[in-house]
């Protein structure tokens, strides 16, 4: 659920990532990690994208990272206004012409259909959509019903403060080329996020608190757990699209911003900084080392 949330599931977690329940304990906190030359600093800091309110996130190590920070990077374009994406939804999520019910088995449509009532979601609604928009749909949902607010999740804050405080702000990929990442998916590949997004709405925001808590207090084991691993086995062409691939990208980019000077701010869903094909390990295939800032 995290790398939908975060771009995806899992991770969203992510279209997926992120969330404690209460106030981690005062010796904990979120990761980060820095990437250095001579002459620049790249902060690199795992998010969530949805929060509780109440979450308590940010710390004294990492507001002294971002206030260094010359600019801020994300892992995809914020829009000022959430309304900008429904454009991009209409265009690649929704199929007026064949319905959802025909594209899926039985029992899947018969969990969908389930899970849609249960957030108040017409069956009328849900056929249109195409099964990864179905899928983000019903993974962010039972959240939001759980008290959990996009309007609280880290990128966002983020964005607000660097904006108040005049730091430009970048993105790896734009909001379309994140959709597209779901949209341009094998019929295959759509099935395969629906139903494994629809195993993890069994579960409920419960195991949403459980990832938030390891987040929130810096536990990677845990993370690596809860959302790489389990993705990696069940789902593998599903990890390479939505995590290696793109932490491969990202690498590339980071290298090429290193390259430069100054001191840059990366805020990416916890999924990507996270297991062994993590964007660390990929820069660490291009020659850089990522260090745990204390």
């Amino acid at each position: 659920m995290m790398i939908l949330l975060n771009a995806a599931r899992h991770v969203a977690l992510a279209l997926i990532a992120l969330l404690a329940v209460g106030a981690a304990p005062a010796f904990a906190e979120p990761s980060l990690w820095a990437i250095k030359d001579k002459d620049s600093t790249i902060y690199l800091f795992g998010t969530v994208h949805v929060l509780k309110p109440q979450t308590q996130w940010r710390s004294a190590r990492i507001a002294k990272a971002f206030t260094q920070a010359d600019d801020v990077v994300m892992e995809i374009e914020q829009p000022d206004d959430p309304k900008a994406m429904q454009p991009l939804m209409l265009q690649y999520g929704v199929d007026r012409a064949t319905p959802l019910s025909s594209k899926l088995s039985p029992e899947t449509y018969r969990k969908l259909q389930a899970a849609a009532q249960g957030m108040g979601f017409p069956p009328q609604a849900i056929d249109v959509m195409r099964p990864w928009l179905a899928a983000l749909t019903v993974s962010l949902t039972p959240l939001l019903q759980a008290g959990y607010d996009p309007e609280s999740g880290v990128e966002k804050l983020l964005t607000a403060q660097a904006k108040a405080a005049g730091k430009p702000i970048s993105a790896f990929e734009t909001a379309e080329q994140q959709v597209r990442f779901f949209a341009d998916m094998t019929p295959d590949q759509e099935r395969e996020l629906l139903e494994s997004t629809l195993d993890d709405v069994d579960e409920g925001p419960g195991k949403v608190d459980a990832l938030v808590t390891a987040w929130a207090a810096g536990d990677q084991g845990e993370l690596e757990r809860q959302m790489v691993d389990e993705m990696q086995r069940d789902y593998p062409d599903l990890y390479q699209l939505l995590l290696v691939d793109r932490n491969r990208d990202w690498a590339g980019q980071l290298k090429t911003r290193l390259a430069g000077s100054g001191v840059s701010f990366v805020a990416v869903g916890a999924g990507h900084l996270t297991g062994p094909d993590s964007l660390q390990a990929q820069l660490a295939k291009l020659g850089i080392k990522a260090e745990v800032v204390e």
